[in-house]
């Protein structure tokens, strides 16, 4: 039987209430495929970090440490899988990941509705980072999309969706800053 025990977390100066189940029983290829996830992570938050402090645009600046502290906060769950433990995620953490989304998107259709033609100049550093970055969140979102079909766990798919959901926030914050820039023009 397992019990559930609380840790409370301050997260971006969020107190965080998370209830664990005890323990899990992870499969070997739940367990590899968690452990490509953390890696992932890894990378992510690291390369976040170090282009942040690369750029010249104190707007992408910020979009970069803020994306950074997310993929720390994915970071830690996905060690607290691997430890077994199955963060039990609360309504408002659920529904934070589609309100976010949405004010993006409310944000690229203000994009949108700016002059495609107005010629805006931006560092090529900068866009070149971008870049690499929006190619990185397509990746690791294609990753938890194969990790989800591969746990029993609907617990376990269930937070590896919401991480996945806001991966493809993150891209499109990348996106949208890019667009915005005059750095990326869709066709």
């Amino acid at each position: 039987m397992d019990k559930i025990y609380q840790d409370n977390q301050i997260i971006g100066g969020v107190n965080l209430s998370v209830q664990f189940a005890q323990k899990v029983q992870l499969t070997q290829k739940e367990r590899m495929l968690l452990e490509d996830q953390k890696s992932h992570e890894e990378v992510c938050i690291k390369e976040y970090q170090d282009y942040a402090s690369r750029v010249h645009c104190t707007e992408l600046k910020q979009l970069f440490n803020n994306l950074a502290s997310k993929e720390q906060e994915h970071l830690n769950t996905i060690n607290q899988l691997l430890n077994g433990e199955i963060p039990q995620m609360s309504s408002s953490q659920s529904g934070q990941s589609g309100q976010s989304g949405q004010q993006w998107s409310q944000s690229g259709q203000q994009f949108s509705q700016q002059s495609t033609s107005q010629s805006q100049s931006y560092n090529q550093e900068d866009a070149t980072l971008c870049t690499h970055m929006l190619m990185t969140e397509k990746y690791v979102s294609g990753a938890y999309n194969t990790a989800i079909f591969e746990f029993k766990d609907p617990n376990i798919r269930q937070i590896l969706n919401h991480i996945q959901k806001e991966e493809q926030e993150h891209g499109e914050q990348i996106f949208n800053y890019m667009y915005q820039h005059g750095m990326y023009n869709p066709q």
